[in-house]
């Protein structure tokens, strides 16, 4: 799909604020309210635009202690590990990377004794060769 400097203004002011209303959209688009509703129909058909999302507060992420989980897998195992790792509610995000690592998960929890107890579950499942964890002390930019 091909996407206009509008499309891509339109996709930036709902990564600020997802429940943005349509006419606060066209009038910072400069763009119709039928216009905008319309590029958005088209972004979601053309699976642009594949669903909504929730932005946590600061002060929530805050008090969450999170880590980069780097995890080599044995060979063959990659399916089975994302399977495993998909349902572990704590890993936010994973990442399939070059080099001595295979994957990178991100995890969050509210304690240390928690986060510990994750990156030793992450490291028995099935095809785990090892992990590597760092906990991230703040973050700089997020977008």
């Amino acid at each position: 799909m091909q996407l206009t400097d509008k499309d891509r203004e339109l996709i930036s002011l709902l990564g600020e604020n997802a429940r943005m209303p349509v006419a606060t959209l066209a009038r910072r688009l400069g763009l119709s309210r039928t216009t905008v509703q319309a590029r958005l129909e088209r972004l979601e058909e053309g699976q642009v635009i594949t669903g909504y999302g929730v932005r946590l507060s600061d002060s929530y992420v805050r008090d969450l202690i999170r880590a980069h989980v780097l995890i080599t897998i044995a060979p063959k195992s990659l399916s089975a590990v994302t399977n495993e790792l998909a349902a572990i509610r704590e890993v936010t995000a994973l990442h399939s990377v070059n080099g001595p690592y295979d994957l990178i998960a991100i995890i969050a929890s509210p304690s240390i004794a928690e986060l510990d107890r994750l990156i030793d579950r992450i490291g028995e499942l099935a095809g785990v060769e090892r992990t590597l964890s760092s906990i991230i002390l703040s973050t700089r930019i997020s977008r």
